[in-house]
């Protein structure tokens, strides 16, 4: 059993790396944001398309569902047009750091939707986030501009990860990413169709093609089914613990593969490390909250 979860542990750091690697492609491709991402669903949802061909799985859902799961695609394009975008105007480093803001986001989001009490630790936690973005933005304000589009970024992702987290009891989750992945294809598509996008600007050179498919494959389609597998192997707590390390992971790749370009001032690592710092210890905090609160109903009981 030790070796199961050593092997599934090893392969959700691999993840988690293959989707911080993601922002360096984002840089190195020469296209707009909205070409990025409208060639990455489309390489994404082909290739589910063929895996679920492949493993024989069915793809049937019903009307309401495919409505969901459309719209919600509609949300995921927008955060990654807000993502790419970001990392054109800014850093990989910069564009991370506001990504990882999606805790604070969540934990904001989530009780109001759900219509829960806000609790304590994710106060605290928002607080801090925010202490490290204001010094983030107040040593780097050449990159105003991408740090906003990088804290909407984490918003918009907040929104459908709450989204999906209902959905999924509905449905697989590999199945709800494939149309979400064509949703968000037909939403930039239509874009794309009304802003007369189709043009020349679409057109790939071989290093933009060659990162595309990497980009299309390996670390969406490929990283999402393995996301999926070890989700099942271990505990959300291990998951969301590792999961936040993509930035560190992101920010490591952008200094080995970027250089110069990602060099920033040390007010920006301070404000950093003290986000990154609390978003990783946050699930730690909240889940011995949890067992402390577990502890005490069992002994009043």
């Amino acid at each position: 059993m030790g070796r199961t979860v050593s092997r599934n542990e090893l392969l959700l750091h691999l993840t988690v790396l293959i989707w911080g690697f993601t922002g360096i492609l984002g840089a190195l491709i020469s296209l707009s944001a909205v070409y990025l991402v409208w060639y990455r669903v489309l390489i994404a949802a082909s290739s589910l398309f063929v895996y679920f061909k492949i493993r024989g799985k069915p793809l049937k859902v019903s009307k309401t569902q495919l409505a969901q799961y459309l719209l919600t695609g509609g949300l995921v394009s927008l955060h990654w047009l807000l993502f790419f975008q970001s990392i054109k105007v800014s850093t990989v480093s910069v564009t991370l750091v506001c990504l990882s803001s999606l805790t604070l986001s969540t934990s904001i989001l989530e009780p109001f939707i759900k219509k829960q009490k806000l609790a304590a630790i994710d106060i605290i936690t928002g607080v801090m986030v925010i202490i490290g973005i204001y010094l983030i933005f107040t040593f780097e304000s050449d990159y105003t501009l991408g740090i906003i589009l990088g804290l909407s970024c984490a918003l918009v992702a907040s929104l459908f990860s709450i989204i999906n987290s209902k959905l999924v009891s509905e449905n697989s989750a590999s199945t709800i990413s494939f149309y979400e992945m064509t949703g968000a294809f037909v939403w930039i598509s239509l874009y794309l169709f009304i802003t007369g996008g189709f043009n020349s600007e679409l057109l790939l050179d071989q290093s933009d093609l060659f990162y595309l498919l990497i980009l299309g494959t390996v670390c969406t389609a490929a990283a999402y089914v393995a996301g999926v597998r070890v989700m099942k192997e271990l505990s959300a707590f291990k998951v969301a613990l590792v999961t936040n390390l993509e930035p560190v992971y992101g920010i490591v790749l952008a200094w080995l593969f970027l250089g110069h370009e990602e060099k920033m001032s040390g007010g920006f690592y301070f404000g950093a490390l003290i986000v990154l710092g609390t978003v990783f210890l946050y699930p730690y905090f909240k889940k011995r909250i949890a067992t402390r609160k577990y502890i005490r109903k069992k002994i009043i009981s």
